[in-house]
C-alpha cells in the first residue's frame, strides 16, 4: 500500500508550484541517495541543529548566536575574599579583597556582591579572634601543641627510613615484625641504634627470608664492627640486629637492609658509635691495630683439639699472625707523650704472647696443644690493654661485667 498523502492545496495557474527542496524527495520518489539520506515520506523535514532553530538560548533568550546578550560574570576578588574568610588563614587579606570587590563588581555589573560581603564578615570575625588570641596567649599555646604533635609524628618512622646513627625505641618485641619505631636522642633510654645499611642485589626474584638472613647477618656483623671500633664499650647483650624486606615490601621494590645494635634487657642510654666521626687519629689507629686479635680469637673452632687437631692448629696460627701484626703496628705509630709508654709496654707483651701462640700452632699432638693452650690465652690478658686504653681516652671497662680490668 502506498503511504497516505495529506491533502495539498492545488497551485493556482498564476502561481506555479514551488520546486522541491534540494536533496529532499518529492511525493512519489524514494529516499535521496547517499548514506545519510532522510527517510521517505511527505512529513520529512530537515533535522534541526542540536539546539533547535534558535540556538542554545531559544527564542528571546541569550544564546550563542550573534544577537544574544552576554552572560554576567562573577567578580574574582569576591570569590577570593570568601575563600580567605572561610579558611581563616589570612583574615586581613579576605577583608581587603572584599572591600575592593564590592565597588569593582558594581562598576563592572558583575555578580559576587553576596560573596564579597560574606568574605568581609568572616574575615572581620577572624581578625577579632586573632587579636583576642594574641592578647590572651591562646595562639602561642595552640602553636606549641601543634609543634609538639608535628615533632611526635616526625619521630614515628618505618624501620626502613632509619639512618646511620639514629637511636630508636620499638613498639613491641624485637623478635616480631616491626612497622613503626620512634627515634629518640641517644642519651634517652632506647633499644636500638642504627649502624648502617645496604641494598640487596643479585636476586632476580624474592629469595626467601632465610637467604636474606644469611646475607644480612654477615654484612651487618661487619657493619657493626666498623661502627663500634671500641668494642669494650658495647654491652654484652647488645647484639647484631637487622631489619629486612618482607615478601610484600619486596614486590613493591624494597631491597633495603637496616643494620643495628639492639637489646631487650637493660636499655641503652648512650651512643655506641666509635668510628672515624668520633675518634681521633691515635684512638683510631690503636683500635684498628688491636681489634683483629679479638676477631681471630672469636674464630676458635667448635670442635676441640682432640676431635680436630688440624683446625685448632690453623686457628692458633691465625691468632699468632694477628698478634704479631698488632705488635708491629703499635711500634710503627708516633704516639703522644701520655700514651707512648703504655703502648710500648703493650707491644712488648704482645711479642711474648706471639711466642706462645706460635708454639700452640706447631703442637705435634693434642696433648702438646693442651699444655700450651691456657698459657697462650693468659698471655693476651686484657690487663695488658687497659692501661693503653686509659692513656688514649678509650673505654677501660668491659661492659659485660662492669668491672675494671
Amino acid at each position: 500500500m502506498d503511504p497516505v498523502q495529506p491533502p495539498q492545496d492545488s497551485p493556482s495557474p498564476e502561481q506555479p508550484p514551488p520546486p522541491p527542496r534540494q536533496g529532499w524527495p518529492t511525493p512519489g520518489q524514494g529516499p535521496a541517495p547517499g548514506p545519510y539520506a532522510a527517510s521517505p515520506g511527505p512529513y520529512t523535514s530537515p533535522p534541526p541543529g542540536p539546539y533547535g532553530p534558535y540556538g542554545p538560548g531559544g527564542p528571546g533568550r541569550p544564546g550563542a548566536g550573534p544577537y544574544g546578550t552576554p552572560q554576567q560574570t562573577t567578580n574574582g576578588l569576591a570569590v577570593a575574599s570568601l575563600v580567605s574568610g572561610i579558611v581563616c588563614c589570612l583574615p586581613p587579606l579576605g577583608l581587603v579583597l572584599g572591600l575592593i570587590a564590592l565597588p569593582q563588581a558594581r562598576k563592572r555589573q558583575q555578580k559576587g556582591k553576596g560573596m564579597a560581603i560574606a568574605g568581609i564578615v568572616l574575615s572581620s570575625v577572624s581578625c577579632l579572634l586573632l587579636i583576642l588570641g594574641l592578647a590572651s596567649g591562646g595562639i602561642g599555646e595552640a602553636w606549641r601543641s601543634f609543634k609538639e604533635g608535628m615533632d611526635e609524628a616526625a619521630a614515628a618512622q618505618s624501620p626502613f627510613s632509619l639512618r646511620k646513627g639514629d637511636c630508636f625505641r620499638v613498639d613491641g618485641k624485637l623478635e616480631t615484625y616491626t612497622t613503626d619505631v620512634d627515634t629518640v636522642p641517644c642519651t634517652s633510654p632506647h633499644e636500638g641504634e642504627v649502624t648502617g645499611g645496604f641494598k640487596l642485589s643479585g636476586f632476580t626474584r624474592w629469595p626467601g627470608e632465610d637467604a636474606i638472613d644469611r646475607v644480612a647477618e654477615d654484612r651487618c656483623d661487619r657493619t657493626n664492627d666498623a661502627y663500634a671500633l671500641d668494642t669494650w664499650a658495647v654491652p654484652e647483650d647488645a647484639l647484631v640486629y637487622y631489619y629486612i624486606p618482607t615478601k610484600a615490601s619486596w614486590r613493591a621494590g624494597d631491597r633495603s637492609v637496616t643494620c643495628a645494635f639492639a637489646t631487650e634487657k637493660a636499655p641503652l642510654t648512650a651512643s655506641l658509635r666509635s668510628d672515624e666521626s668520633t675518634l681521633d687519629p691515635h684512638q683510631l689507629h690503636f683500635l684498628r691495630t688491636v681489634n683483629p686479635i679479638d676477631d681471630a680469637l672469636f674464630e676458635e673452632p667448635e670442635e676441640d683439639v682432640d676431635t680436630d687437631l688440624a683446625a685448632n692448629k690453623a686457628w692458633a696460627g691465625q691468632v699468632h699472625e694477628a698478634v704479631t701484626s698488632a705488635s708491629s703496628g703499635l711500634r710503627g705509630h708516633a704516639w703522644s707523650g701520655a700514651s707512648a709508654k703504655p703502648v710500648s709496654e703493650l707491644a712488648r707483651k704482645l711479642d711474648a704472647a706471639a711466642v706462645k701462640w706460635k708454639k700452640l700452632a706447631s703442637a705435634k699432638d693434642a696433648n702438646a696443644f693442651w699444655d700450651v693452650y691456657e698459657e697462650a690465652y693468659d698471655a693476651l690478658s686484657t690487663d695488658f690493654e687497659a692501661s693503653s686504653r686509659a692513656s688514649l681516652g678509650l673505654t677501660e671497662t668491659l661492659e659485660d661485667s662492669g668491672e675494671k680490668v
